[in-house]
């Protein structure tokens, strides 16, 4: 049911399973297959391209809005894609108000709990 263009900020703990999750709905798109979705902890953003194009974001490393910018979001914005971030949270105001946020928080030792908002309305499930 995900079209693009959408932006799906992916937030939880570490561990929590956000790129894991980033590698199902890569492969449910058909654009690639999940060994080679990796988590861009340290190149920032990866691009998949196939129909729609997927964006996958990590912004864990990143501590000021100036450090956000040198990244040319606005580009990717414009374009009619799939746009994954992981710890997008910590940037929200920057970030499009039209979202969906999926949050994974652990539930005992091997669960988690997973709750899925739309444009930005947190703790709204929709």
């Amino acid at each position: 049911m995900l079209r693009a263009p959408a932006v799906v900020m992916l937030i939880g703990d570490l561990g929590s399973g956000k790129t894991t999750l980033a590698k199902g709905i890569v492969q449910a798109l058909g654009v690639a297959p999940p060994e080679e979705v990796l988590s861009p902890t340290f190149s920032l953003v990866h691009e998949y391209e196939g129909e729609p194009k997927v964006y996958h974001l990590d912004l864990y490393r990143l501590d000021t809005v100036p450090e956000l910018e040198t990244l040319g979001l606005e580009d990717i914005w414009d374009q009619r894609a799939i746009v994954l971030i992981e710890w997008g949270e910590r940037f929200t105001s920057e970030l499009p108000g039209a979202r969906i946020e999926v949050r994974m928080d652990y539930d005992g030792d091997e669960g988690r709990v997973i709750e899925v908002c739309t444009d930005g309305s947190e703790g709204q499930p929709r």
